[in-house]
């Protein structure tokens, strides 16, 4: 009888020590989902805080040559926080602005890959693109105010070609107020 209480003490001590060590583990490994913010990311992270997949990463570093990921035995990737920040503006400009991977590869070349440089340059390029469908909504705005003694001709191939030509700068305005109002969102 007495060996088996031993075995039992045993059994209850080396149940009491896997529960401790399963604690120990689960707490690891909430601490290592938390990490520095000047830490390096693997390419899962950074796919999973983007919300992409892993081979879209890789087709962005072949397209950006200022994402610089470093490789490390058997070609594993480590992104930097620069690194990470870079991706985070091309997603952005991508995704939400609706840039070609031309365009944003443009504007990287005019900025020389610079993060801060690389919001001005977008905030530049959206203004000017502003301004410019400001003037021309001014312009066929103007034109629209227009005396209708000029669309009253005489000659009947020019009032038509006015027409058409109102026509299509109807369809342009249109078109122009509703990229101001994507852009205003």
């Amino acid at each position: 009888m007495q060996g088996n209480t031993r075995q039992n003490e045993w059994d209850k001590q080396q149940k009491t020590q896997q529960e401790d060590s399963g604690e120990a583990q689960v707490s690891r490994k909430s601490r290592r989902g938390k990490k520095a913010s000047g830490a390096f990311r693997t390419i899962s992270e950074v796919a999973s805080m983007l919300g992409v997949q892993q081979h879209v990463l890789r087709f962005w570093e072949s397209k950006f040559t200022q994402v610089k990921p470093l490789k490390r035995g058997g070609g594993r990737r480590y992104y930097r926080p620069e690194d990470v920040e870079l991706l985070q503006r091309i997603h952005h400009l991508l995704y939400e602005k609706g840039y070609t991977i031309r365009g944003v590869q443009k504007l990287l070349k005019s900025t020389r890959g610079s993060v801060a440089v690389l919001d001005k340059k977008v905030e530049e390029v959206l203004t000017s693109e502003v301004e410019e469908l400001k003037e021309t909504v001014a312009a066929v705005a103007e034109a629209d105010d227009a005396p209708a003694a000029l669309e009253t001709q005489t000659a009947a191939p020019t009032a038509k070609i006015k027409g058409e030509r109102r026509e299509i700068l109807r369809a342009m305005l249109d078109d122009l107020k509703a990229m101001r109002q994507l852009i205003e969102a």
